[in-house]
């Protein structure tokens, strides 16, 4: 996911998901201080069909040790403060 500064023209990388997945949904708290996403289909492959045998072979998100499942991820700063500031 790319994040832009329109008054700066600046692109820049804000978000890298799990392999295999599709990245949607972004919206926001009132205040600006979280963000949502959605992390679709992850490990699933580009070009090919998934292998039932071998439902780990792309990805393991999010748990690191079970089936890649869809989730949504919200998104603060250590701070506290408003995002993208």
């Amino acid at each position: 996911m790319l994040a832009c500064d329109p008054t700066k023209g600046e692109i820049r990388r804000f978000l890298l998901g799990p392999a295999g997945c599709e990245v949607t949904g972004l919206t926001a708290t009132p205040d600006l201080k979280s963000l949502f996403i959605n992390i679709q289909h992850p490990g699933e492959p580009a070009n090919e069909r998934s292998d039932p045998d071998k439902p780990l072979a792309i990805s393991k998100w999010p748990d690191g040790a079970g089936r890649p499942r869809s989730a949504t991820v919200v998104i603060t700063r250590n701070d506290g403060g408003v995002i993208g500031t």
